[in-house]
């Protein structure tokens, strides 16, 4: 079905452009989150806590929101104070620059 010629076609609106700036940002923000992962996953591990109900207990987290913030690979606002906060409370160090 074609449309009338008198109604443009649309186009779905462009996403924007992040500035050289928020990009720098945004991939320090994603380096930090890989470390923090890599860093919990392994204290997880260490301490032999693997089930999502004892990872979420671990983390101090509702039981369906611990695994998600370990394992998405969708950057959220948010991620890194939140996998921060989780490293402490595992007592883990990990080098963030």
């Amino acid at each position: 079905m074609s449309l009338p010629p008198d109604q443009p076609t649309t186009s779905p609106p462009e996403k924007p452009k992040l500035t050289p700036e928020e990009r720098r940002v945004r991939q320090a923000d994603r380096l930090t989150t890989i470390r923090l992962r890599m860093a919990i996953y392994l204290c997880l591990e260490d301490r032999d806590i693997i089930t999502p109900a004892a990872i979420g207990e671990a983390l101090g987290m509702p039981v369906a929101e611990a695994p998600g913030l370990l394992t998405r690979r969708q950057w959220r606002e948010g991620d890194v104070a939140r996998l921060q906060a989780a490293a402490a409370r595992l007592g883990v160090q990990v080098q963030c620059s």
